[in-house]
């Protein structure tokens, strides 16, 4: 068991642990059991869930990740699932739902997303991609989360497979991932996470070391910021509204097939190192590794206005602490957080 710690407000709260940038080039050709043309995965490890198809707070305003949630639902093992963001991809599923959003950039200069879910599962999530090497680091700071992915590079697998998560991938036999139609593959798989998991584990599975509470002094006011890619960007665009940050995906705003707008309480600019992995997809293009343990700044969104921050990750098995130059905490506003990846100056 590892220990870790998640603040809230600025008071440390130990956190159980218990058992158990979007796409590659576009035009990837991908069949319906591999994508971008990568090999399917070993078999999954048997997924100990319900096949119900049961699902959890579906409806209304996601509920803030400090909710504790019922006893029996904290199994402290989130859910992340690696959502496609190419233009054929959207609008996409499952996105509003999510606790926390990774944003991270692959090859052809595109981008990918991670969501991540604990405090509720909505009944459908996709579409469904393939995973990278630097998910694995990312994901090391989470007990044994449940990775849901449709393929990676075949040098790869074997290294998911030994990682400490549980990996899912549709040639399982929970009956999690389905094909739609309408979309054309590799772009219309879809993950019913009720399939996976039981019930929402709660928020003490996000050990993220993020700390949540009343505004940081000082900051700029700001009503858009946009983040680019080479081939891709992101607009997050203050709404005093809803007082949340709505989404918007290469000039256009990103909306839920139900109407739904993505709209994150806190948006977090981490400026971080991208290098080369050791692998090339099927194209010959290296994939990035974006390096998440380390030291660097970044900016925090909050309440329209944005923070300078400094961030540090010491190791794998930690969080990330965002703090001001006074070594104080920077808080994030209670509710989902997008976290956007960006290339260190």
């Amino acid at each position: 068991m590892r220990r870790r710690t998640r603040t809230r407000g600025g008071a440390a709260r130990a956190v159980l642990a218990a058992a158990a940038t979007a796409v590659l080039a576009a035009g990837c050709a991908a069949g319906p059991g591999a994508d971008d043309a990568r090999g399917p995965g070993p078999a999954p490890r048997p997924p100990g869930a319900s096949e119900t198809g049961a699902t959890t707070g579906t409806t209304g305003a996601t509920p803030s990740p400090g909710t504790t949630g019922t006893p029996q639902a904290r199994t402290g093992s989130p859910l992340a699932v690696k959502i496609d963001n190419a233009p054929a991809a959207r609008p996409q599923t499952g996105l509003e739902a999510a606790d926390v959003v990774y944003v991270e950039p692959v090859e052809g200069g595109l981008s990918r997303l991670m969501a991540l879910y604990a405090t509720r599962l909505p009944e459908k999530v996709g579409p469904v991609r393939s995973a990278r090497e630097s998910d694995l680091e990312l994901l090391r700071q989470f007990d044994r989360p449940t990775l849901a992915f449709s393929g990676a590079q075949r040098k790869l697998l074997p290294r998911i497979e030994a990682a400490p998560l549980r990996a899912e991938q549709p040639d399982g036999s929970s009956g999690a991932f389905v094909r739609e139609s309408g979309r054309s593959a590799p772009h219309n798989l879809y993950l019913r996470p009720g399939r996976l998991l039981d019930a929402a584990p709660g928020a003490a599975a996000l050990t993220t070391g993020f700390t949540y509470g009343a505004a940081p002094s000082g900051g700029r006011a700001e009503k858009a910021r946009t983040v680019r890619y080479p081939a891709a960007r992101f607009t997050f665009t203050w709404s005093g509204a809803r007082g949340r940050w709505l989404v918007g995906m290469d000039g256009t705003p990103a909306v839920e097939p139900g109407g739904r707008r993505p709209a994150p309480a806190t948006v977090v600019v981490q400026y971080v190192k991208v290098r080369e992995s050791r692998f090339r997809d099927f194209r010959g293009s290296n994939s990035p590794y974006v390096e998440t343990v380390g030291t660097g700044r970044a900016e925090v969104l909050r309440g329209g206005r944005a923070y300078a921050a400094g961030w540090k990750r010491g190791s794998a098995t930690d969080g990330t602490a965002f703090t001001a130059a006074d070594g104080s905490p920077v808080r994030f506003a209670e509710g989902p957080v997008w976290v956007v990846f960006a290339q260190a100056g």
